[in-house]
C-alpha cells in the first residue's frame, strides 16, 4: 500500500514528537524546531504497517496510536471514503437539542467566516456525538470538505470515520491535533485538523467540540491553541448565560417565598442543576425518592426535555408541585414545592370554588350561533394568544373566560379584575400591587397585585375599556416585558400569564376617540370573539330557563319551578336586553315569590315581559305563528336581518325569501 499524498518532509509534514498536539491549555506554544518534527514519510510508513499487521510504532504519538487501536476495534476500513451524514430531520433535531451550544458559539462562527475566508481553513462546531452542527470559513475549504462529508450533518465520531481531530478529542476528552497520515482513513489524510472539547461550565461534562480544519499544507501548530481558546470562549458564554438564568429562577422563587413559608423548596435550572435548597428539603426529597438528587443536581431531570420536567418530578415526588420558570417562552428552570402533609381542603362553600375552571361543554346552549362561538373559543384557547371577548352586558363573557382558562393543563389560577368596578385611584394598586409605605394607609407588608397573582394562570380583565388612559401604558409594558413593578417599588417581578380581556364597548371607536391606546388594543386583541346576546340564541332561552331554575331552586331547598306553556312562550319571545344575567334575576325572583304547588304563569312574570307577550298577535295557525315569529325577531333585532336570522335559527337567505313572501302577501 502506497503512503497517502501529503506534504514533504522538509517543512510542515509532521507534529512534535513529544505530543504537544495534545496540550490541554489555551496558552500558545512556540512552533517546534524543524529537527524536532517527525517526517511525514515515517508517519505514513507506520500507518501502512499498522494497517498490515496492527504493529505499533514509536514514531506515532501515544494519543494517536490509542485512537488507531480504537478505530480498528470499530472495524473502520482504511479506505472508507467519507463520514456518514444524518438526515435533514435528524440534523434539525440535533441542532434544536443543542440550541444553547449553537447560540453560544455564534460569535465565534461569525468571526471565523471572516478570519478564515482566505486561509483555506474552516471552523467546525459539533455536538457531543461528533455530528457537525455548524461550519464556517473559506469557501474552497467548505467545498472540498463535502468530498469527505466534513459538512453540516457529517458524523465524525471515531466509531464512524476512525481517528480524526473531532472524534478523537471527544473520545479522549482533551484537545488534539491530527495531521495528514495520522488520520485512520486514507481519503481523509488530505486534511489537518485541531479540535478541543467544549465542556459544560458547571459539571464539566463534554457537550460538543470545536475544530479548525484545512488542507495539509495549511498545518499550523498554533491552530490547536486557537481551538482551545475558542472552546473556552464558548464555555464562558454558556456560563454567563446560565448564571443569568439561575438568577432569574431565584428571583421567581423569592417573589413567591411568602406563599411557601410552611413548605420546603428546591429550585433548579436546566439539566436539573440545583440552585437553592434547604437541608430539610434535601432530606425530605431523599426520603421520598432516593433517585432524585445525585452530586448536587436533580439527576432525574438531567436527560429530560423541559416539557417533561413536571411529569418526571410528579412521578418521583407524589404530592409535590412544580412551577416552571420561563424566559422569552423558553423553560430555564423551576421550583419544586414539597407540600406539608397537612393541607386543609377547601370548604364546599369556599368562594374560590366559584372561580374553578369550566369546560366548554358546561356552557348551556344548543343554538347554531352558540355552538359556532364555542368552537371558535376552543381554537383560540389552544393558541395561547391574548383574547378580547366582546358582547353586551350579561351575555356570559366571564363564563367563556373561565372555559378558556380550563383548556390549559395544568390549570393555574384564574384571577379576575373588574376595571370599571374600582375607584380610579385604587386600580393601579389592585392590578400591580404595592410596596410597604407606598401611600398613606398602605399595608405595612405591601400587597401582591392581580398580575402577580395570575402568574402561571389567566388574568381576566373585565370592562377593560374603563381603564384610565394613564394606566394603559403600564399594563402594556407588563404585557410586553412580562415584568411587573409594584406601586412604589423598583424591583421587577417576572410573570408568565395568559390574558383574556372583556368589554361591552366598541374599543375600535374608543381608540379612534383617543380614549384607548391603539398599541394596547392590538396587544390585548390578538384574537377577538363576539359573544352573542340572548335574543339571537333562539330556544337557548328555554334551556337556560330550566337550568337556572333547577340550580336556584336547589340552593333554596325547593323543587324545580314549573312554567305554563304560555309563560314559556312569553319568556322565549322577550328580547332580554340584560341577557343571561337578567334571565337569572327573573327566575330567582319567580322562585322566591312563587308557590311550589302552582306553576308559574304569564301573570306572574314581570310587567315588561308580560306586556311584550300580550302585544304579540294571537296565533291561529302555523303560517300565522311563523309570520309573527319572523316579524318579532326582526323588530327585536332593530331591523338587522343577519341577527334576526341567527335568532330564528335559519339562514339569512331563507329569511330574505320569507320576508319577500310576506311583502308579496301584503301587496296582494
Amino acid at each position: 500500500m502506497n503512503p497517502p499524498a501529503g506534504t514533504s518532509a522538509t517543512g510542515q509534514g509532521g507534529l512534535p514528537a513529544n505530543g504537544s498536539g495534545g496540550a490541554t491549555t489555551g496558552t500558545p506554544r512556540r512552533p517546534a524546531r524543524r529537527a524536532e518534527l517527525v517526517p511525514h514519510r515515517e508517519i505514513a510508513r507506520a500507518w501502512e504497517q499498522f494497517h498490515q499487521d496492527g504493529a505499533a510504532s514509536a514514531v506515532i504519538r501515544p494519543a494517536v496510536m490509542a485512537s488507531w487501536q480504537r478505530s480498528r476495534l470499530h472495524l473502520i476500513a482504511a479506505d472508507r471514503a467519507a463520514a456518514p451524514v444524518v438526515s435533514e430531520a435528524e440534523l434539525f433535531r440535533r441542532r434544536h437539542q443543542n440550541n444553547r451550544l449553537v447560540t453560544a458559539a455564534r460569535l465565534a462562527m461569525e468571526e471565523a467566516r471572516h478570519l478564515l475566508s482566505d486561509a483555506h481553513s474552516m471552523l467546525i462546531l459539533s455536538d457531543p456525538d461528533g455530528t457537525i452542527l455548524e461550519a464556517e470559513g473559506d469557501a474552497r475549504a467548505l467545498d472540498t470538505g463535502q468530498e469527505v462529508k466534513l459538512q453540516q450533518g457529517g458524523l465524525w465520531c471515531e466509531a464512524e470515520i476512525g481517528t480524526n481531530a473531532i472524534g478523537t478529542a471527544l473520545a479522549c476528552g482533551r484537545p488534539v491535533q491530527i495531521h495528514a497520515a495520522e488520520h485512520f482513513c486514507a481519503p481523509v489524510q488530505r486534511w489537518t485538523c485541531a479540535a478541543a472539547p467544549v465542556r459544560h461550565p458547571f459539571d464539566r461534562e463534554i457537550i460538543g467540540a470545536v475544530d479548525i480544519s484545512g488542507s495539509t499544507d495549511t498545518f499550523n501548530p498554533q491552530n490547536l491553541a486557537h481551538a482551545v481558546a475558542l472552546a473556552h470562549q464558548i464555555e464562558a458564554v454558556l456560563g454567563r448565560r446560565m448564571e443569568m438564568e439561575h438568577e432569574q429562577v431565584l428571583r421567581h422563587f423569592l417573589s413567591k417565598r411568602s406563599l411557601w413559608l410552611t413548605e420546603e423548596i428546591l429550585a433548579f435550572g436546566r439539566s436539573g442543576a440545583l440552585i437553592y435548597s434547604t437541608d430539610r428539603a434535601l432530606k425530605e426529597a431523599a426520603r421520598r425518592s432516593d433517585r432524585l438528587i445525585t452530586d448536587g443536581r436533580l439527576a432525574a431531570l438531567k436527560d429530560v426535555t423541559p416539557d417533561a420536567w413536571a411529569a418526571r418530578i410528579a412521578q418521583l415526588l407524589p404530592g409535590a408541585s412544580v412551577e416552571i420558570v420561563r424566559e422569552d417562552g423558553e423553560e430555564i428552570g423551576g421550583v419544586v414545592v414539597l407540600h406539608a402533609a397537612r393541607r386543609p381542603k377547601p370548604s364546599p362553600r369556599d368562594p374560590q370554588r366559584e372561580l374553578e375552571p369550566l369546560s366548554f361543554d358546561a356552557i348551556i346552549g344548543e343554538s347554531a350561533i352558540i355552538e359556532e362561538v364555542k368552537a371558535k373559543a376552543r381554537r383560540m384557547a389552544e393558541s395561547g394568544l391574548p383574547i378580547l371577548l366582546e358582547g353586551e352586558t350579561g351575555v356570559g363573557k366571564e363564563v367563556f373566560a373561565r372555559a378558556i382558562h380550563g383548556v390549559r393543563a395544568p390549570v393555574g389560577p384564574f384571577v379576575p379584575l373588574n376595571c370599571g368596578g374600582l375607584p380610579r385611584d385604587l386600580i393601579a394598586s389592585e392590578l400591580f400591587g404595592y410596596e410597604k409605605g407606598a401611600f398613606t394607609g398602605a399595608d405595612a407588608a405591601g400587597k401582591q397585585g392581580k398580575v402577580e397573582a395570575a402568574d402561571g394562570g389567566l388574568l381576566c380583565l373585565d370592562e377593560i375599556g374603563e381603564m384610565p388612559l394613564e394606566l394603559q401604558s403600564y399594563l402594556l409594558r407588563v404585557l410586553e416585558d412580562g415584568v411587573v413593578y409594584r406601586v412604589g417599588g423598583h424591583t421587577g417581578r417576572r410573570v408568565d400569564l395568559r390574558l383574556v380581556s372583556m368589554t361591552n364597548r366598541d374599543l375600535t371607536g374608543e381608540v379612534a376617540a383617543g380614549r384607548f391606546r391603539k398599541d394596547l388594543f392590538y396587544r390585548i386583541a390578538a384574537l377577538r370573539l363576539r359573544i352573542p346576546p340572548l335574543r339571537e340564541r333562539g330556544d337557548d332561552v328555554l334551556l337556560l330557563l330550566d337550568h337556572i331554575g333547577r340550580s336556584a331552586a336547589a340552593r333554596a331547598g325547593l323543587p324545580a319551578p314549573r312554567f305554563t306553556e304560555a309563560a314559556r312562550t312569553a319568556l322565549a319571545a322577550y328580547a332580554w336586553p340584560g341577557n343571561v344575567r337578567e334571565l337569572r334575576n327573573v327566575v330567582e325572583m319567580l322562585i322566591a315569590m312563587g308557590s311550589a304547588d302552582t306553576p308559574i304563569d304569564v301573570a306572574d312574570l314581570p310587567p315588561e315581559i308580560a306586556t311584550a307577550a300580550a302585544a304579540a298577535p294571537p296565533a291561529t295557525d302555523l303560517r300565522t305563528v311563523e309570520e309573527a315569529a319572523i316579524r318579532a325577531a326582526v323588530d327585536a333585532c332593530g331591523g338587522n336581518l343577519t341577527r334576526a336570522a341567527r335568532r330564528l335559527g335559519i339562514a339569512r337567505s331563507t329569511l330574505y325569501m320569507r320576508l319577500a313572501a310576506l311583502e308579496a302577501k301584503g301587496e296582494g
